[in-house]
């Protein structure tokens, strides 16, 4: 299987895909491609193509042909998490292999977490390196973090939403979701995991006026890093088409 690379859209001009200095390191000096070999790749929206190498030293490849392997969910979902204070670059890493759509960082009341520029732009990095290594066509959104309220706001015009709830008595999340032929009349899920601490009970009722439903992931108290992985792998084990 060749090797997955990511690419900016406008890097592809018709038939022709011009690689970035970086990617141009990657390829030529750490896979130790030449010309005549081959890549898939993506551009992170949906569409992706093999193409083979023209020359290393010209920085460009031609496309061959569309890529139709397709591993994406059949449904978009967004993770709403409040950040927690360590770990997050795995949530970020695993939710993509999980086949989240987007992912957006709640500062919610128990938030200590306040990442820095840099920071966030390291999890959109992380999110393409998942992509490319779970094979999938699309690179996951990540949003800058936002107030618990902008979280809500955000998601106002959906109807399929969740919010784990450990300590209420809420039934689970799995038998919420709609079954899979209704997945055409639905826009995404969302879910939204709390912190260390989870929710107050102030916005767990506030995330149910915004028409949230409060579910359980079980019995047992999971980490805050652990809760957006389980209610991940339930969405993606009830609609995966494998």
């Amino acid at each position: 299987m060749p090797q997955r690379l990511v690419i900016d859209p406008a890097q592809r001009q018709a038939q022709l895909v011009t690689f970035t200095k970086p990617q141009q390191h990657y390829l030529y000096r750490v896979l130790r491609l030449q010309a005549g070999d081959q890549v898939i790749v993506l551009d992170g929206l949906g569409g992706s193509w093999l193409v083979i190498i023209t020359g290393a030293g010209e920085g460009t490849g031609k496309i061959l042909q569309p890529w139709e392997v397709d591993h994406e969910l059949p449904i978009k979902i967004t993770l709403m998490v409040a950040l927690p204070k360590n770990g997050f670059d795995e949530v970020v890493y695993q939710a993509t292999e999980l086949g989240v759509g987007r992912v957006i960082p709640v500062i919610s009341d128990r938030t200590l977490l306040r990442p820095s520029p840099q920071k966030i732009q390291r999890w959109r990095s992380i999110a393409q390196e998942a992509t490319e290594q779970s094979e999938r066509r699309i690179v996951p959104q990540i949003f800058d973090p936002v107030t618990f309220r902008e979280g809500l706001e955000l998601t106002a015009d959906l109807t399929h939403k969740y919010i784990c709830t450990p300590r209420q008595n809420a039934p689970p999340l799995s038998q919420l979701l709609p079954e899979f032929l209704e997945l055409e009349e639905i826009k995404e899920l969302v879910v939204l995991t709390g912190c260390e601490g989870g929710f107050t009970d102030q916005e767990v009722e506030e995330a149910i006026d915004y028409n949230f439903q409060a579910v359980s992931l079980g019995s047992r108290i999971l980490r805050a890093v652990t809760a957006p992985l389980v209610a991940l792998a339930v969405i993606s084990d009830k609609f995966d088409r494998g």
